[in-house]
């Protein structure tokens, strides 16, 4: 962790969040960014050095991970960085299709006029992050889209089991959007389910939402084996 060290860029600051929520937030950003590798054991005592915290702070938030699906505890190696196999993300990838699918199709159908302003201002943003943000910067503005569109959605099952996927998601998304190209390939593939809402067409939301669904996971995988997931 030698690099990861002198950047610094997982202490935590010293404001009123929650420092559990910090270190949660600094350590998921750390995977999702290839910080830390799959695969890679994440040592307490290293993480509190990075991260300024006590060692309870710090086993909390791994703990938090864990449950997200992106850190794995190992026998007689302790946690370490989940490395997720072709089948793993073939599966999440079928199972966030139907639901996304779905969340579109309720969206474009059940959504109020204000909702639907919304979703189109954050389609915007997300669209100028992509023109010029880091990777980061677009991920988080793509869950700030999902976030909108899971609201109107209207259907809290549909949100509790994406949520609750959420961490192995973003995960994918971040390996999707490594593939040359890709994040220009998922700003004109949003702005056409986005598009599709407005219209309150909620078939063509949901057919365009599976499409793009299947897109990323096209990118993600062909990244996956290229690393020989």
């Amino acid at each position: 962790m030698d690099d990861v060290s002198a950047s610094g860029e997982l202490r935590v600051a010293a404001v009123a969040a929650p420092l559990r929520a910090q270190v949660v937030r600094n350590l998921r950003e750390a995977i999702l960014n290839r910080t830390f590798q799959p695969g890679q054991r994440l040592v307490e005592r290293e993480l509190c050095e990075l991260t300024g915290v006590s060692r309870t702070t710090v086993r909390e938030a791994l703990r938090q991970l864990e449950s997200e699906g992106l850190v794995r505890l190992v026998a007689n190696q302790g946690p370490i960085v989940a490395k997720m196999s072709l089948e793993e993300a073939r599966d999440l990838y079928d199972v966030r299709g139907v639901l996304e699918a779905l969340a579109a199709s309720r969206f474009a159908a059940t959504a109020t006029d204000d909702q639907i302003r919304r979703l189109a201002e954050v389609t915007d943003r997300f669209e100028e992050t992509v023109r010029g943000g880091e990777l980061s910067d677009i991920v988080a503005r793509k869950d700030e889209l999902y976030a909108v569109l899971l609201e109107g959605a209207n259907n809290p099952v549909v949100r509790q089991v994406l949520e609750s996927l959420w961490g192995r998601i973003a995960y994918l998304r971040a390996t999707s959007l490594r593939r040359p190209r890709r994040t220009q390939e998922v700003a004109g593939e949003v702005r056409k389910v986005v598009d599709a809402i407005v219209r309150r067409d909620a078939d063509e939301a949901w057919t365009l939402s599976r499409w793009h669904v299947d897109r990323a996971a096209e990118a993600a995988l062909e990244v996956l084996e290229s690393e020989g997931g």
